[in-house]
């Protein structure tokens, strides 16, 4: 399987891209995104999450935003496109298996709701995905530089956006790495390291395996790679998450299995390219 760190994490066929986009499981592919009008909104998020209830529906989710006016927005046109956009980015359908994982590990882990988030938006928006690797490259403390946001949303796009869209772009990419923690400052972002829980962590491999990869390359995916952890630290890490119940593992003579038998219905376990 080949290592694809700008698209999805892996070069996937186009069966595997059908099965990983289906409604139902939530990835979005292509090369359009919500990073063109807002980033990953996390404070939206957060206080809609405090306000719906765990086995709410995407109707559930809609009456909050719009009727409700639980986020406080001043007209209904307002309410109605912060609807569209948080269900871009997040999907707002427990029926849909990412948004009902997240909204699962949300729950336990106050810390890691920031990484929780941008894990789902990279799964759900390709233009915030294809900026990862210009913030991946930079060691602690260094500078981001406005080219090579840039430079990575034409490799990504095709250039097809003018000077102006990709302005917004990266303003509003910039500041989503910014809610998640991989950035920092105002004016000029520098990079910080995040610190990933055991929550965050069985999410990003919840997420490569709904792209098809097992065992010990489930720590080598984009999803992975956003944690800023070595292999090392993630599988620690992964053991704190068996113990809590998300997930189970075992290691054993450089043999890695990772199963999600107590965290994924059998119905999406089967969605998810049939078994685990």
């Amino acid at each position: 399987m080949l290592f694809d760190p700008v698209n999805t994490g892996f070069l996937l066929t186009p069966e595997q891209q059908a099965v990983a986009a289906d409604e139902k499981v939530g990835f979005h592919f292509g090369g359009k995104g919500t990073h063109t009008s807002r980033t990953i909104m996390l404070d939206e998020l957060a206080s809609l999450l405090r306000a719906a209830g765990p086995d709410f529906t995407r109707a559930d989710y809609r009456r909050l935003i719009v009727e409700d006016n639980c986020l406080g927005k001043r007209t209904g046109a307002t309410r109605r496109i912060t609807d569209q956009r948080l269900s871009e980015l997040y999907a707002l359908d427990g029926g849909v298996v990412l948004f009902r994982v997240l909204r699962q590990l949300w729950a336990g882990d106050d810390r890691g709701r920031p990484l929780l988030a941008l894990l789902m938006t990279l799964a759900r928006d390709p233009l915030l995905r294809f900026t990862s690797p210009a913030v991946l490259r930079l060691q602690p403390g260094e500078e981001l530089g406005r080219q090579s946001f840039t430079d990575a949303l034409n490799r990504g796009t095709g250039s097809r956006f003018n000077e102006a869209v990709l302005d917004k772009i990266v303003r509003n990419a910039a500041s989503s790495w910014t809610q998640s923690g991989h950035l920092e400052g105002r004016s000029r972002k520098t990079r910080r390291a995040v610190s990933p829980t055991p929550a965050v962590v069985t999410f990003a491999l919840v997420l490569g395996y709904a792209l098809g990869a097992r065992g010990a390359v489930l720590f080598e995916t984009l999803w992975s790679k956003v944690l800023d952890a070595s292999t090392d630290e993630l599988l620690f890490l992964a053991m704190d998450a068996k113990r809590v119940g998300y997930l189970d593992l075992k290691v054993s003579g450089g043999v890695v299995e990772v199963s999600f038998s107590r965290l994924l219905t059998e119905e999406e376990r089967r969605l998810i390219h049939g078994t685990d």
